[in-house]
């Protein structure tokens, strides 16, 4: 012990405590400079500075605690089975759920109360409730929670989210106060808070009426069917259910994200748009319900083009913090950068094949043919011989890699694109093959300077994109890598992943790929999701932002010289792009970046 730092003393007690908690010896803690998350009995909570300040130690354990709590006394598989289909009620139901179980831990128990408390003051920092100035600014999920929390535990509404609270409370009291106060009779019972939930969200209209519980042990062989429609709520109990918004922006919820995915407008089918929810629920959802066949036509348009932003990575973040942060990016990488590598040099190997030398001998000038020196000495009388090397067919090419950088990509998937993105590229940079690196998202969540010009306009009906835009260059074209390597390190920062507008970010990146000299110019898009701005769909019909990026794309797939290729990363990208392939684990990225970019290389 003599020999450890301080922090990781306080790692392995945390560990331990955790284990205890559970009740589960083999639950396994990591700090994180990202959103914490905890998945099934691995805990990544978030990394307190190496002075151990009482606040991060506090908020370190506070996660900690949650995720130990919920491993003791959450079942997934009744809890996938229970959650509502809708879109605010699935949020909602999701945040009560883990309102119960940090209540039981913290009954009894001050020190965990302590804690907790102090986790939920970080993710609140970040929710938008914290700084809503209207009802409909306050996330109903976070504004239930904390009010089934202050009635199960006794503990008032942090001073952060009393103001958005209380603009929601006269409504939920009023048709659901009966309800809050049974809930608190049901604690030990998951099934039968459930139930109460259940019953709770339909007196507040958040679901089609009053809901049969379904019992688990009633479901049959169909329970497995069940929840995976229900939308990985193993996520929810095990999986994702700690991606919190501390020290981050809090995260787009999936449902939002499943809600886009709708079909294209002339399909027979009605999207519901239920789909897969956020799992603290403290974050913001809008449900789209969207007749897909009767959608209103309309030209894409931006209500405010001012406050978008086109950013360098070296502009968004000071030198010693694109130092740290791609540091981190290397030691949680550590392992993956091997096998990414190694499939890089396949493609290096590939690509270094189309380009070999061929020759064309017996030249009478050019380059001395050294090999054909010999019969000059044996018949002194015969003429030297030369070569001229023969023009290859490999053409001039330039990539763009262009990387959702939307709140949903946080964890896993942002970092396996970061370290793919930049191994490619220093691949194509030895094949002679310029690279360029984009990401896009928002600069606000829920909207941002854009959407507070259009309040104060008087909200005019259908204004088009409310959101402000940001787009990344993490990479010029040609800019060597050895200068750009760090800028990649960014994605790892608190609060960078917002919102997605796919359309214009595509629009943004091929155009800069058009003014390029290049015989062949290839558009690569790493996505996990269909594009989502919370305020922009809010406002405007339901496919808004999904229609302009299917025109956009069909723009480019059927009019550009670009060559257009997609990867989706658990979402099925094949209904936009012609060339596209999804993959359903991050893990995969690398690999398949390499497969798609070396079947573009081999076209003629």
């Amino acid at each position: 012990m003599a020999d450890q730092s301080p922090l990781e003393q306080f790692k392995q007690v945390l560990t331990g405590t955790s284990r205890a908690i559970a009740h589960e010896p083999e639950v396994e803690l990591a700090f994180t400079a990202d959103a914490p998350t905890q998945a099934g009995k691995n805990f990544r909570v978030p990394m307190p500075g190496r002075s151990l300040p009482v606040e991060q130690v506090a908020e370190a354990r506070g996660f900690a605690d949650s995720f130990a709590l919920r491993l003791k006394h959450h079942d997934a598989a009744s809890h996938a089975k229970l959650r509502p289909t809708e879109a605010i009620a699935g949020a909602a139901f999701d945040a009560i759920e883990n309102v119960r179980v940090e209540a039981l831990g913290a009954k009894g128990m001050a020190g965990i109360a302590a804690n907790l408390n102090q986790a939920l003051d970080m993710r609140l920092r970040t929710d938008p409730i914290s700084h809503a100035q209207a009802a409909d600014e306050v996330p109903i999920s976070t504004a239930l929670a904390l009010v089934v929390r202050e009635r199960l535990t006794g503990q008032p509404v942090p001073p952060i989210a009393a103001q958005g609270v209380d603009l929601l409370r006269g409504w939920i009291e009023e048709k659901a106060g009966g309800d809050l106060d049974a809930l608190g009779l049901a604690l030990d019972d998951q099934r039968a808070f459930a139930s109460l939930a259940q019953t709770m969200l339909a007196h507040l209209d958040l679901t089609e009426g009053d809901i049969e519980p379904t019992d688990p042990e009633e479901a049959g062989d169909d329970s497995d069917d069940e929840q995976e429609q229900d939308g990985d709520d193993d996520a929810d109990g095990e999986g994702e259910t700690g991606q919190a918004d501390a020290r981050a922006e809090p995260q787009p919820d999936e449902g939002d994200a499943a809600d886009s995915e709708a079909e294209e407008s002339d399909m027979d089918d009605m999207a519901d748009g239920d789909g897969e929810m956020g799992d603290d629920g403290m974050q913001p959802v809008t449900p789209q319900r969207r007749n897909w066949d009767d959608l209103p036509q309309s030209d894409y348009k931006v209500w405010n083009p001012k406050f978008d932003e086109i950013v360098s990575a070296r502009e968004l973040a000071d030198e010693d913090e694109l130092n740290r942060l791609r540091a981190y990016l290397d030691q949680q990488l550590a392992g993956l950068q091997g096998a990414v590598t190694r499939l890089a040099n396949r493609l290096q190997r590939r690509l270094m094949a189309q380009q070999n030398r061929s020759w064309d001998f017996d030249q009478e000038e050019g380059m001395l043919d050294a090999a054909r020196l010999a019969r000059v000495v044996v018949s002194p009388g015969s003429s030297l011989s030369y070569k001229v090397e023969r023009e290859t067919k490999f053409r001039d090419t330039v990539v763009t890699l262009l990387i959702d950088n939307s709140g949903s990509m946080r964890g896993r998937p942002i970092s396996i694109a970061a370290i793919s993105a930049d191994i490619m590229a220093r691949t194509l940079e030895r094949c002679g093959v310029k690279t360029e690196i984009l990401g896009f998202t928002t600069r606000a969540w829920k909207g941002g300077q854009a959407r507070e010009d259009w309040l104060a306009a008087g909200r005019p009906a259908l204004p088009g994109r409310l959101n402000d835009l940001r787009h990344i260059i993490y990479k010029k074209a040609d800019e060597p890598w050895r200068h750009a390597r760090r800028n990649l390190g960014l994605m790892m920062r608190e609060g960078l992943l917002k919102e997605n507008i796919d359309g214009e970010a595509l629009l943004w990146a091929h155009n800069r790929l058009i003014g390029r000299h290049e015989d062949r110019r290839i558009l690569m898009v790493i996505s996990d999701g269909a594009p989502v701005d919370d305020s922009t769909l809010s406002v405007n019909h339901g496919g808004y932002l999904e229609q302009h990026l299917r025109r956009v794309i069909e723009m480019i797939e059927t009019r550009s010289p670009v060559q257009l290729v997609a990867i989706g990363i658990g979402h099925d990208v094949t209904r936009y792009y012609k060339r596209a392939v999804t993959i359903m684990d991050a893990e995969q990225l690398g690999g398949t970046m390499i497969e798609q970019l070396a079947g573009l290389f081999d076209e003629e």
